[in-house]
């Protein structure tokens, strides 16, 4: 079901994606694949491994093989999908050694990018990571990093420096196991000691490491060189595919100890923290640094308390084994720059000087000022000397779409606001809780509709907020990167009524209901999204999901698919995000609503004549046709890819309703 027409290259104009036609553009997209972050076939965390394979693993066949593309590629289209955040990650490029690229890697996902164009697909390439490393819980940079930094990998699990599911589970059990692997813990790595470690080194080590120099360069240089080498590998292989449109520059970075004073422990806002606590360890730096050295710690436990305020509500020791994460004969280059001294018999920390990560020679540090700016300055180069026009979309740390932090002043040009927002009660509840909610940022329970949306606006509207200062001051438009809801809601309550023949819609109404009130906000601040994700291999099995730490976000499952010709079959949550949008508009929309329940479309905007309008209009909402009300313009439809062509002679307030057809006859 390839289009007719090929992409047209888009460029930003203050908050707008534009089209050559000049018409604003919505990138309705979705995140290409949840599996992208683990070698193929058998690279899953539901698989057991001790990672001493690093150098041979293959990602060839992430997000599927290439003889599979065209059913899925397909299917997005069907959706009404124009855009993919296509995963890659630093290791699947570079994973056998510094500057040993995978080229029949690099290869197959040149011609996966190549293919999308097809099926209509605008692509921005995503260098995926989470929490550093498979090897340290999450996905991202290649194991020989550790050994420059001179970590030992072999010890994380045993030291408690990392939380990985492959250490922790047990596969023989199988299935969930709160008391092993926690659903969502993985997230708290980026508070451990690898996370603290290596944060700092990659974006701070001139400052905080200047002697840690490997093969002649300092290691923030080193880290940095190479995760840019392996960007501008695929750089020069889809440069010339004009649906490229830019490259995104890394996802969800960590802060590592910058900034942080040593002895601190964040358990609840203060005059040195004003913030909410984040749920987990409250490790401070000492915390970090000591049971790197094989110190035993224990730390307190943040959670929600009776009253529902996050606060401290247990304790765990941490390292009882003593077990140090540096490599024999490697030096701490911390220690070496004089933040702190280390006895060289029980490994004990004496703090030299507490604010060693706050202040370099007299200038308080800044992260996104000191440290984001110029990497991202240095992602834009690199990539744009290949191709001078491509667009950055520029990632903070994972809490800045929640804290509203603005992005560094000194970024580069032609910069997309890329963050990430998801309903974080939900995201970690895994259920919708509808008409009553709890807010975890107000501590209050918010009631209703009305009450539930206003919360998903001015969320995304907060995030919006933090780009006008972008490019000159002209703006910049946000992408959300990431958005979207885990579909195991209540222990996959949905999957096992599909299980037992259930195939309605009515055991996925709370994950439609959740999808609704995200997509009503994107619509109503005309914001564009990659959802998180489409996972071809994803199972309805809670102990694989998309095949990572057992999430389970997926808008696609094999296991659902009963009716391989139909590409709505496997499907999730279908009438959550299957909805018509405003695709490109020749002029400014002033107004657009969807009903989810009536199946009702309507758009208010103002055309400015010179090019016609596209509004998606996905044919399976209106199987029995649709009726229209339309003024100031004139309308036909495209059933090849259900795309309503709206133009009007000059300038003109296009009004439109879009009702399911009723025959008052029947």
């Amino acid at each position: 079901m390839s289009g007719p027409e090929p992409l047209k290259p888009l460029h930003i104009d203050g908050s707008h994606f534009v089209d050559e036609a000049g018409r604003k553009v919505i990138l309705r997209g979705v995140n290409l694949g949840g599996d992208c972050k683990l070698p193929y076939p058998d690279g899953g965390t539901h698989f057991p491994t001790d990672f001493q394979d690093y150098k041979t693993v293959s990602f060839i066949g992430r997000p599927f093989p290439i003889e599979e593309a065209d059913e899925h590629f397909s299917r997005l289209q069907n959706w009404g999908f124009n855009c993919l955040r296509l995963l890659t990650t630093w290791e699947a490029v570079e994973h056998a050694g510094p500057q040993e690229y995978d080229d029949a890697y690099l290869d197959y996902y040149a011609e996966l990018c190549a293919k999308a164009a097809d099926y209509g697909l605008y692509v921005f390439v995503d260098f995926h990571q989470d929490v550093w490393s498979r090897m340290s819980g999450g996905s991202g940079a290649p194991a020989w990093c550790f050994e420059k930094a001179g970590l030992d990998m072999s010890r994380f699990h045993a030291s408690d420096a990392a939380h990985v599911m492959q250490h922790n589970y047990d596969f023989e059990k199988g299935g969930r196991q709160e008391e092993n692997y926690p659903q969502m813990s993985w997230s708290q790595n980026y508070a451990r000691p690898v996370n603290g470690i290596m944060w700092t080194l990659f974006f701070a080590g001139r400052d905080f490491a200047p002697e840690l120099v490997v093969e002649g360069q300092n290691i923030q240089d080193y880290l940095q060189a190479h995760y840019i080498g392996a960007m501008t590998q695929i750089a020069q292989r889809v440069k010339d595919m004009p649906h490229v449109i830019g490259f995104d520059t890394l996802n969800e970075p960590g802060r590592g100890f910058i900034g942080q004073p040593m002895s601190y422990r964040h358990v609840g806002p203060s005059e040195e923290d004003p913030s909410i606590a984040r749920p987990g360890l409250a490790w401070s730096v000492l915390d970090n640094v000591s049971v790197s050295h094989g110190v035993t710690r224990t730390i307190p436990i943040v959670g929600l308390k009776d009253d529902l305020s996050l606060g401290v509500t247990d304790e765990d020791t941490l390292n009882p084994n003593e077990v140090s994460i540096w490599r024999d004969g490697a030096v701490d280059p911390f220690e070496a720059a004089g933040a702190y001294t280390v006895d060289p018999n029980s490994g004990a920390i004496e703090v030299t000087r507490e604010d060693f990560f706050q202040n370099v020679e007299g200038r308080v540090v800044n992260l996104e000022e000191d440290y984001m700016g110029p990497f991202f300055c240095r992602v834009a180069e690199a990539v744009r000397a290949y191709k001078s026009d491509w667009l950055v979309f520029a990632e903070l740390d994972p809490l800045s779409g929640l804290t509203g932090e603005g992005f560094p002043t000194n970024s580069p040009s032609n910069l997309v606001n890329a963050s990430h927002w998801y309903d974080v009660v939900t995201l970690f509840t895994k259920t919708f809780d509808f008409p009553d909610r709890f807010n975890i940022f107000t501590g209050k329970m918010m009631h209703g509709r009305e009450e539930i949306q206003n919360f998903y606006d001015e969320s995304l509207r907060q995030i919006q907020a933090s780009s006008v200062d972008l490019n000159e001051g002209k703006g910049a438009p946000t992408l959300i990167g990431e958005c979207g809801i885990p579909f195991d809601f209540e222990g996959g309550a949905a999957y096992h009524a599909f299980a037992d023949g259930d195939h309605s819609d009515g055991p996925w109404e709370r994950q439609n209901l959740a999808q609704e009130f995200l997509y009503n906000a994107l619509d109503t601040l005309g914001i564009s999204s990659t959802q998180w994700n489409y996972t071809a291999s994803n199972r309805n099995d809670l102990a694989i999901g998309d095949g990572w730490n057992q999430e389970d976000l997926s808008i696609f499952s094999r296991d659902q698919q009963i009716d391989p010709a139909d590409l709505n079959s496997g499907g999730r949550g279908l009438k959550g995000f299957l909805r018509p949008y405003p695709r490109a508009i020749s002029g400014l929309v002033e107004d657009v609503s969807y009903n989810r329940e009536a199946r009702t479309f309507s758009l208010k905007f103002h055309s400015d004549g010179k090019a016609g309008s596209e509004i998606f209009m996905p044919r399976s909402l209106f199987p029995e046709g649709y009726s229209i009300e339309l003024k100031g313009a004139e309308a036909v439809y495209e059933d090849q890819r259900q795309l309503l062509h709206v133009r009007s002679e000059g300038a003109s307030d296009v009004v439109m309703l879009i009702e399911p057809y009723v025959d008052d006859d029947a």
